[in-house]
């Protein structure tokens, strides 16, 4: 085992050089992308070695390599949004997250060859599920450059500030504030902004801005910052009304980085530990076996290979579920509509179309609607289409999975009659050398048994009796009594009977059948998934709303509309109300208002849909939503404790879910086998040896 597992760090080892020339070749290779990065940066080239040249040069390396080409480019669509219009920093940072994901899988990789060289489809496995860990080391690091963003716009909320008591004009203070090169990401979204508001039509610019702003947060500061700019500051209590709102937008950005904070702390070890126990198999595997070789039986055969599978299975759902359990309060940008994925190549085939177009519900029935709905109340951002490709996918590709492993199956239990030492009793204790030779003996006579009879119709105990008496086969039991023939005729038909029975039956194949509908139904599952963990944002949610509105409510000009616009830009889980009571609200604000107010259920966010009804007939809406200003504090304690909540809501499911590979990996692949094993071994053992007696 040991000159394997050198053998493959060898090899690992000279694959690994082979790459790094191959790198060096094409990295060197003078192209056209090359001299125009040489131009860029002529003049500012340093003497010495630059890892941003290297970057750059991994960048260019990354593009043209298919497999590492879908990572770099998703990854520069995240960091576009971030770098506005900075392409260097861009390509930069995308090389480098890379290049950092990649020094993690490749040791990796390395560590799984070693350890499951013996087992090939548990090391293929585990290799094609490297692919998903990229995407949790990926969107780990682009998360830490969305969470620095936020930092920094505390800090230039902070300068913004000064600098509006010294000019009195939103633009300008927005303009001598992006000139900080201490903070650049958040200085080249201020440029963006100011921008926005000096431009000819900063109306629709800023719905444009709208579409790419990085987080809410900004969105929020563009809005009041149009606003201000349009309508004019006020004195509210003596203290500029801007200045306020940005208070307000700082107290909740603040919240939010604490927020993620916490949910980083709870969830960073999750997604290993859920992991942790696929790579763990096989050591435990070869432990177990070197220890109490009773067990050898079931590892190495068809039990414990089921039970690695369905380990694996489990392994794979838990990570996913524990991944979407904590991306869903993120506000990472979705990216995979302004992508051509391989749904959408794939549905373009005209015959893949038709097919696809045959489960997909007709428009205007009640499963269209319901499918509909389901995608809206998770904020799946993927077409229907997309949606049944992938059921359909996944249901195909399992039943096909399923008949291979339940062949394998079947295959292994073949080989290990024809492979397993042959003893007339369990061992409890391990085998020695002498013992274990015998054995090896045993089994190789009792093939040549198996071979010759295994096809005879209708075989009896008294045919391998004769045969044994006879030296017909071999000549092992020339010698032996009838009582031993006797034995070993029912021990090699026992073997026969258990060879003869390894095929792939019609309920195995009904098996396979129900495994492709589980699968075929995964998509809906995790839509409904999502759905309960979003409700779980509901309370957040509507706090923010009522941050808005404190903003929005002592603005001149601003009314129900206007407010009604702002929450459904944004919102989340409450977007589709809100959509369609703007859509209805020329018909009649009230009537719209009370229509929205039949489709929610949570309570508060029917008390905010009532005081805009207010707003709409009797009172202003600075004296609606009076108790948001008077009970500031009691709010920001609130929205502090519902997050405490939320988070200790999450964290217990996330660890029921990232723990159990663990506990089923000691329980279900470790202690039951030796104990219910042991326990029927020593049984046998014991009974054996009394008959002997």
């Amino acid at each position: 085992m040991s000159q394997d597992i050198l053998l493959y760090m060898m090899f690992g080892a000279a694959g690994l050089l082979v790459a790094i020339v191959v790198a060096y070749i094409i990295i060197s290779k003078n192209n056209k992308e090359q001299k125009y990065i040489d131009q860029l940066r002529e003049g500012t080239q340093e003497s010495k070695f630059s890892m941003e040249v290297t970057y750059q040069k991994l960048y260019m390396f990354y593009l043209k390599t298919p497999f590492l080409k879908r990572y770099i480019l998703k990854l520069r669509r995240r960091l576009e949004i971030i770098n506005i219009d900075d392409e260097y920093l861009t390509r930069m940072q995308a090389s480098k997250i890379l290049s950092r994901a990649l020094l993690i899988i490749l040791p990796l990789t390395i560590i799984i060859i070693a350890l499951t060289s013996a087992n090939f489809l548990l090391m293929c496995i585990l290799l094609i599920f490297e692919i998903f860990m990229v995407d949790t080391f990926i969107d780990g690091m682009v998360d830490k450059i969305d969470n620095n963003l936020l930092k920094q716009q505390i800090h230039f909320f902070s300068e913004i500030r000064h600098a509006y008591n010294e000019f009195n004009m939103v633009e300008e203070a927005i303009y001598q504030t992006a000139q900080d090169d201490d903070n650049p990401e958040m200085s080249r979204q201020a440029e963006k902004i100011y921008e926005v508001l000096i431009s000819n039509d900063p109306e629709s610019e800023l719905e444009k801005y709208y579409d790419i702003a990085p987080n809410s947060y900004l969105k929020e500061f563009a809005g009041v910052s149009y606003l201000t700019k349009e309508f004019g500051d006020r004195k509210v209590n003596g203290a500029s009304l801007y200045l306020k709102n940005l208070n307000n937008i700082t107290q909740e950005m603040q919240l939010e980085i604490l927020k993620r904070d916490k949910l980083d702390y709870v969830f960073q070890s999750l997604s290993v530990i859920s992991i942790v126990p696929m790579l763990a198999i096989e050591p435990i595997k070869n432990w177990a076996v070197s220890q109490f070789s009773f067990v050898a039986s079931f590892y190495e055969g068809k039990d414990g290979m089921l039970v690695q599978i369905l380990l694996l299975v489990l392994t794979f759902i838990c990570y996913i579920l524990t991944r979407k359990l904590k991306d869903n309060g993120s506000t990472a940008m979705n990216t995979k509509n302004t992508e051509n994925p391989w749904q959408e190549r794939l549905y373009k085939i005209p015959f893949v179309k038709k097919i696809v177009d045959l489960f997909i519900p007709k428009e205007g029935t009640k499963e269209n609607r319901t499918m509909k709905k389901r995608m809206k109340d998770a904020a799946c951002k993927d077409k229907i289409q997309w949606i049944y490709i992938n059921r359909i996918v996944l249901c195909i590709t399992s039943f096909f999975v399923s008949v291979f492993l339940f062949s394998q199956l079947h295959r292994i239990t073949i080989e290990n009659v024809y492979t397993d030492p042959t003893t007339d009793y369990d061992l409890i204790m391990t085998m020695t050398d002498k013992q274990r030779k015998t054995a090896d003996q045993l089994t190789k006579s009792d093939n040549e048994y198996i071979d010759r009879y295994k096809a005879e119709p209708n075989l009896k105990a008294e045919t391998l009796v004769n045969a044994m008496t006879s030296g017909k086969v071999n000549d092992t039991y020339i010698s032996s009594n009838d009582s031993e023939k006797e034995t070993a005729a029912e021990r090699i038909m026992g073997k026969i009977a258990t060879i003869n029975s390894e095929y792939l039956s019609w309920v195995e194949v009904l098996g396979a059948l129900a495994i492709s509908m589980v699968a075929y139904m995964a998509p809906i599952l995790m839509l409904i998934f999502q759905t309960k963990m979003r409700q779980l944002e509901m309370e957040d949610e509507v706090m923010q709303f009522q941050t808005i509105i404190l903003m929005l409510m002592r603005i001149e000009r601003v009314n129900v509309e206007i407010i009604l616009e702002w929450l459904e830009r944004y919102a989340n889980i409450f977007k589709d109300p809100l959509s369609k009571c703007i859509n209805n609200y020329e018909s009649g604000a009230w009537e719209a208002l009370e229509a929205m107010k039949e489709d929610v259920t949570y309570q508060d966010f029917i008390r905010i849909i009532e005081s805009l009804q207010a707003a709409v007939e009797k009172i202003p809406i600075k004296d609606a939503f009076d108790e948001l200003d008077t009970e500031r504090d009691y709010y920001q304690a609130k929205r502090k404790e519902s997050n405490d909540r939320l988070i200790a809501k999450k964290g217990m499911i996330g660890k029921g879910i990232g723990f159990a590979p663990m506990v089923v990996l000691f329980v279900g692949y470790l202690i039951v086998p030796l104990v219910f094993i042991g326990l029927t071994s020593m049984n046998t053992s014991f009974n054996s040896l009394s008959g002997m007696k």
